[in-house]
């Protein structure tokens, strides 16, 4: 069993459900948990570093102020020890997923954030799923399904913002998103 801070300074278990093999899935999750919050607050400032839209200004305000409190809430759950030894890769390829889109134009940048969300979306849910026969674990289910309820919302934001139809090249960039998110998790769940 491994005792992390909890909210408001009480403890919480993580691991307590008498299988070693859950312990380490779950350290692993919460890790890449945590990268991922992270990268998210870099993608969103990446955003902002770019583009002068007062539109996309403020649609990166309001979801990096929702990604800083997904971060605060998990970093509750994650002892420093146990965040991923990759922070500072995960700040860059973050800021770099925002930054870059903006030279493309507004839907570029809609469409990035809905290739990112969605993954995003995914990768909480399969973890609320696994945590659904572990009761001992309500406090950290309903903290993913928060978190996983903002994503949708954000993706959903975008969504409705998007002008135009992805195209090819649009598309591709949003298949890398995609790709590189799903190897940032599987690096950040061991490193």
């Amino acid at each position: 069993m491994q005792i992390l801070p909890g909210v408001h300074g009480s403890a919480q278990m993580i691991g307590d459900t008498g299988n070693s093999d859950t312990k380490h899935w779950l350290d692993a999750e919460l890790r890449s948990d945590h990268a991922g919050e992270t990268g998210a607050v870099a993608i969103y400032s990446g955003i902002l570093a770019a583009t002068s839209d007062p539109e996309l200004i403020s649609f990166a305000l309001d979801h990096r102020e929702t990604e800083m409190r997904h971060l605060a809430l998990v970093e509750e759950w994650v002892p420093v020890a146990g965040r991923s030894r990759l922070l500072f890769a995960w700040r860059m390829a973050g800021f770099a997923t925002g930054y870059l889109p903006d030279f493309f134009g507004q839907n570029a940048v809609y469409a990035t954030i809905d290739a990112v969300e969605t993954f995003v979306e995914q990768h909480y849910s399969a973890q609320i799923d696994r945590l659904a026969t572990h009761e001992d674990q309500a406090g950290l289910k309903s903290l993913l399904v928060r978190c996983r309820d903002d994503e949708i919302k954000h993706r959903n934001q975008a969504r409705g913002r998007a002008a135009e139809p992805v195209g090819f090249f649009l598309n591709a960039w949003c298949q890398l998103v995609s790709i590189g998110s799903a190897g940032a998790v599987a690096l950040a769940r061991r490193f």
